[in-house]
């Protein structure tokens, strides 16, 4: 799993690019609890998608895997591991929340 979030100095953007941050941490620890797959990190990017909404609100793309990896095709060609992921991505959203408050 590999999470992106964009970097910003506009100052209307800086306490989204905060909160972003900490809410990729908090899906990458929860998935290195709970599934098997590689740790690829915390990165920031330029992605368009990620730039236009940064300024209105915390905003992160999730890259679960590739489907040209065997192991990782594998995983998600089954109901169960997509399940799982999505179970990872709920549970890091929700502890975020809660310590956020």
């Amino acid at each position: 799993m590999e999470i992106f979030t964009c970097f910003s100095l506009a100052k209307e953007a800086s306490s989204n690019t905060r909160t972003s941050s900490a809410l990729g941490n908090e899906i990458l620890r929860e998935s290195s609890v709970n599934v098997k797959t590689r740790n690829r990190g915390m990165k920031f990017a330029n992605f368009q998608v990620l730039r236009e909404m940064i300024s209105l609100c915390p905003a992160i793309l999730i890259e679960v895997g590739f489907l040209n990896n065997p192991d990782e095709a594998s995983h998600f060609s089954n109901p169960s591991g997509i399940r799982s992921m999505a179970l990872v991505i709920l549970s890091g959203i929700n502890n975020h929340i809660k310590t956020a408050l």
